[in-house]
């Protein structure tokens, strides 16, 4: 699964790891991704997204009919 939120676009960052001694070698932060499952009303079907934490925070304010609809409307496929 790749390390991207369908609803806030977040991937992964890269960094270093600072080492007690602060020698330097490069790592990546992943999101905190989630694969979920979500009933949409306007669809009439289930559909299962992957998620970030802040992305499934937006979907319980937003509501998932209106989250649905700016995915549909940026072009992307449910």
């Amino acid at each position: 699964m790749a390390a991207r939120c369908q609803v806030t676009g977040v991937g992964p960052q890269f960094g270093n790891q600072i080492s007690h001694s602060h020698r330097r070698t490069k790592r990546r932060f992943d999101p905190n991704i989630q694969r979920k499952t979500y009933w949409v009303p306007s669809l009439g079907r289930k559909v299962t997204l992957n998620l970030s934490v802040k992305g499934i925070k937006t979907i319980d304010v937003r509501g998932i009919d209106a989250v649905v609809a700016d995915m549909l409307k940026r072009g992307e496929k449910l």
